[in-house]
């Protein structure tokens, strides 16, 4: 606890009454969450933030009830490619009695800590970007390229009815964008993570059909004789890419193919033999893998099986090919330039869950996901998820010189 008039409670004060600190703790305050989102206390708190940078914002609905916010800023060429930010409003679901404070209040410590669902993922990089705006505005700097803070919905259960088909809109196609910043991951020392890639998720269903009939016989060819070959095919390359990660040091989890089984289903009672069973895997593939090839590894293995085996995919992503971080890249030479001119360190990697980034590059638009906390703990997702106020406003600062150096690139 601090006391009136200690140094602590003065650094505690400055935070509490920081402009930028307060905004963001009032967006944190915004329960966005899953399922079922209600977006419009979000979209009504960014309409205001986009008057009061005297910015004008437009709201486009590709799908009911899912809007996706605007705010432009003109750039002193408008005919060049523009810059997008983007960021997702909505969170996941939180255990309430499973947090040291209310998830949706952004209580603030006294060490800064301000504690909220969105703290990491990932309502601090939309304010952020709006206070580096906010910022340049301030100190009277044009930018060459029209910047375009987009707020998306449903990011976090895969962008579906937002980013996904947004991108493929005439309303997306006039933003006229060249290049776009997405969300990373928070680091906990001191480098910064930052991602030009994503591996593509696929979400499949193995529906497992067998010889129903007593639990008391020893049945050929049974739904669960099949499952276990399938798993244990599954498994086994599992280990395989457990031990690749473990063997090369420089490997991040982005660098391979992760499997794990999710959900399983079947059976009516306990002493009979189910005629189906469904088992499902999350399966991230690695970009150096060869989709087609995979997809027929899995077929085989049905076959092998015994055969009597349907898939389903409820996610089955396309390959994205990454970024380019070279010469080539003329966006990324000025990003790289704001982070040495800063003194950052940088470790490029494959972002190992998904974003709405996904969707970008695979128009063609390069995309980097950067999230400027580093010494910090991951927390995104998880209980007591929180982000302290100065981490939070130093990105703001970093993102000020990344926006102004890639927007005159």
């Amino acid at each position: 606890m601090c006391e009136r008039g200690t140094e602590c409670y003065k650094k505690y004060q400055e935070w509490e009454n920081n402009e930028e600190i307060k905004l963001f703790r009032e967006y944190l305050r915004i329960p966005t969450v899953h399922p079922d989102v209600n977006y419009d206390d979000c979209v009504e708190f960014l309409r205001r933030q986009a008057e009061s940078l005297e910015l004008p914002v437009q709201v486009v609905e590709v799908n009911p009830g899912k809007p996706i916010v605007i705010i432009t800023w003109e750039g002193t060429d408008p005919t060049e490619k523009s810059i997008i930010l983007n960021s997702h409003m909505d969170v996941v679901p939180v255990y309430p009695e499973l947090w040291s404070h209310p998830p949706f209040a952004a209580d603030m410590d006294y060490q800064g800590k301000i504690f909220a669902r969105g703290a990491q993922d990932m309502k601090c990089v939309g304010m952020q970007f709006l206070g580096a705006i906010r910022a340049l505005k301030r100190d009277g700097v044009r930018l060459k390229r029209t910047i375009h803070a987009t707020f998306v919905p449903d990011e976090e259960i895969g962008g579906k009815l937002g980013m996904k088909e947004f991108v493929h809109k005439e309303g997306f196609r006039k933003l006229n964008c060249g290049f776009a910043i997405d969300e990373g991951i928070a680091g906990p020392d001191e480098e910064y993570p930052l991602f030009y890639g994503e591996r593509s998720v696929w979400h499949v269903l193995f529906h497992i059909s067998g010889t129903p009939g007593h639990g008391s016989l020893l049945l050929k060819n049974t739904a669960g004789q099949k499952a276990r070959y399938i798993i244990d095919k599954l498994m086994d390359m599992r280990e395989q890419e457990v031990k690749k990660l473990e063997n090369n040091p420089e490997f991040t989890i982005g660098d391979v193919t992760t499997i794990n089984v999710t959900m399983m289903t079947g059976g009516v009672q306990s002493n009979v033999v189910p005629p189906e069973l469904m088992v499902c895997f999350d399966i991230r593939l690695a970009v150096d893998v060869k989709h087609l090839e995979f997809e027929n590894q899995l077929l085989d293995w049905c076959r092998e099986a015994g055969g009597g085996i349907e898939l389903e995919y409820d996610q089955k992503c396309p390959f994205v090919k990454p970024t380019t971080l070279d010469g080539s890249n003329r966006y990324w030479v000025a990003f790289k330039d704001a982070l040495d001119e800063l003194g950052l360190k940088v470790k490029p990697q494959i972002f190992p869950g998904g974003t709405d980034s996904r969707y970008i590059r695979g128009i063609g638009i390069p995309a980097i996901g950067f999230s400027p906390m580093n010494h910090t703990p991951v927390l995104l997702h998880d209980h007591d998820e929180f982000l302290q106020a100065d981490t939070y406003l130093k990105g703001i600062e970093i993102y000020k010189k990344i926006i102004a150096n890639v927007a005159n690139a």
